[in-house]
C-alpha cells in the first residue's frame, strides 16, 4: 500500500530514540522529508546520519521544556522546505515526579510532556492549515489506567487525550486530523534497562509478557511506528479525535484476558 508520504515534511519530537527513532525511521523509508527536534547525543546523530542516507534530514537540537525555542524551531523547519505537513508529538519522558515532589517539580514535568507539546502544536499550526496537514500525539496507557508514582507525566498524558479531542473539533474547519496513539508495554531501550534492574530480570519480562493478551509479547516499537505512518497518511483522511492503542489488548480488554496462562 502506498502511503503517499514521499516528499512530505514531518516533524518528529524526540524523534532520536526509542519509539520516536522508529517514528523517524519509518517516515524516512517512505521517503518523506524528516525535522526530529530532540536533545543532543552522540546515539542520536548517528542515528540521523543513518537516515539521511535514505531521505532529507534536519536535526534541531534543544530540551523542549525549553518551550520559547519551539517557535524558533519550526520557523527554521520552513524556511528550509516551506511548508510542514505532519507533527508527531512524540518527546516526552515518565520521570515519577509523584506526591511528595513538590509543586515544583510537578509544573517542571507538565513543561517537558505537556507545555511543550502545545508549544510545538501552535508554532506548526499556520502551516498545518496550509498544508490540511494533520497531528499525531503519542500519549500512554498510564492516561487510562494509572500506573502509581508519576503523577506529572500522568496528568500530562490524560491532558493529552483531551486536547486531542479538542483540537480535533477545533481544527476540523480547517481540515487539519487531530488524533493520538498510546503505547502500553513496548521494547525501548529506557524500557530494557528498568528490566535489567529488576532482581531476576527474566522473570519480570515474563509476568509482563503473560499480561498482554494478544501473542503473550511485548508491542515492538515499529509497530506504533506503522500505526503513526498510517493514521497521518492520506490512507486515513477521515480519521481525527481518535486515541488508538496498538497494544496488544493490554490496557482495555478484560482482567481474565490478561491472566490466562
Amino acid at each position: 500500500m502506498n502511503l503517499n508520504l514521499q516528499d512530505k515534511v514531518v516533524v518528529v519530537t524526540g524523534g532520536a530514540r526509542g519509539i520516536g527513532a522508529a517514528i523517524s525511521k519509518g517516515f524516512a523509508e517512505e521517503g518523506a522529508k524528516l525535522a526530529v527536534v530532540s536533545r543532543f547525543s552522540v546515539e542520536a546523530e548517528r542515528f540521523l546520519d543513518e537516515l539521511a542516507q535514505k531521505t532529507e534530514v534536519i536535526a534541531i537540537w534543544f530540551d523542549l521544556a525549553l518551550t520559547e525555542k519551539c517557535y524558533s524551531a519550526i520557523e527554521q523547519i520552513v524556511s528550509k522546505w516551506g511548508r510542514i505537513d505532519v507533527l508527531v508529538n512524540n518527546a516526552g519522558v515518565n520521570d515519577s515526579v509523584n506526591l511528595g515532589h513538590g509543586v515544583e517539580k510537578f509544573k517542571q514535568s507538565l513543561s517537558a510532556n505537556l507545555v511543550q507539546v502545545f508549544a510545538m502544536t501552535e508554532a506548526a499550526l499556520p502551516q498545518l492549515a496550509i498544508s490540511q496537514g494533520n497531528i499525531v500525539n503519542i500519549g500512554s496507557k498510564v492516561a487510562e489506567t494509572g500506573q502509581g508514582g508519576t503523577s506529572g507525566y500522568a496528568a500530562s498524558k490524560g491532558a493529552l487525550n483531551a486536547l486531542t479531542r479538542e483540537w480535533a473539533v477545533e481544527l476540523a474547519p480547517k481540515g487539519v486530523r487531530v488524533n493520538c496513539v498510546c503505547p502500553a508495554e513496548v521494547m525501548t531501550p529506557l524500557y530494557s534497562a528498568w528490566i535489567e534492574s529488576m532482581p531476576d530480570p527474566k522473570a519480570a519480562l515474563r509476568n509482563i509478557e503473560q499480561a498482554i493478551p494478544l501473542g503473550r509479547r511485548m508491542t515492538l516499537s515499529r509497530e506504533i511506528a506503522d500505526t503513526v505512518l498510517f493514521i497521518a497518511s492520506e490512507r486515513s483522511t477521515h480519521t481525527t479525535g481518535q486515541i488508538i492503542y496498538p497494544d496488544g489488548g493490554y490496557t482495555h480488554l478484560d482482567r481474565k484476558c490478561t491472566l490466562m496462562p
